[in-house]
């Protein structure tokens, strides 16, 4: 079985709701405060975000860190974390 951080586990644990961006697995404090000011307060608006780039995690991944501030690790935990929630929830 494939290894899952606690904070990803509970992500993925329920629904995406009304959760704040920051509760993606990923999505530090300071780049929390990039996305937020850029509209992205929730997790679900970075989850149609995801979806718009038609879940292609690069595309995703290079967007974040362009236009977000993202660091590589950041960029590819969260595609990650989004990817898996997209395969048990949709």
């Amino acid at each position: 079985m494939e290894h899952m951080s606690p904070r990803l586990k509970t992500f993925l644990s329920e629904p995406i709701g009304e959760k704040d961006v920051a509760w993606v697995d990923g999505i530090s404090y300071e780049l929390a405060i990039n996305l937020v000011t850029k509209g992205f307060d929730k997790a679900y608006i970075l989850l149609g975000q995801f979806l718009l780039m038609h879940k292609n995690e690069a595309e995703f991944q290079r967007w974040l860190i362009c236009c977000c501030g993202a660091t590589e690790h950041e960029a590819r935990e969260s595609s990650t974390c989004l990817k898996k929630w997209c395969s048990y929830f949709l």
